[in-house]
């Protein structure tokens, strides 16, 4: 009995079922929208990169020479105003 066992064995036979039950599970499962990411914050160099471009290279000056702070938002809407009316 134990020799039959051992020839079973080595045969090979049918490990994981038949080809007609594949894909059973990923088809019978609803279809999620898949959701809209949130833009991490970058850090490290990158973040250094952002900063340089934001003071240095995209600079908004004024009349006088001088640059806008990077809170100066009353004062830059009232000035794009006074160039719409003119």
């Amino acid at each position: 009995a134990s020799v039959e066992t051992v020839l079973r064995l080595m045969g090979g036979g049918k490990v994981h079922g038949s080809l007609a039950r594949a894909g059973k599970v990923k088809t019978s499962t609803p279809k999620v929208p898949k959701q809209e990411k949130v833009k991490k914050k970058l850090n490290g160099r990158a973040k250094k990169r952002w900063m340089f471009n934001r003071r240095f290279v995209n600079v908004v000056k004024t009349p006088g020479g001088k640059r806008l702070g990077p809170n100066n938002n009353a004062e830059r809407i009232r000035k794009e105003e006074e160039r719409a009316n003119r």
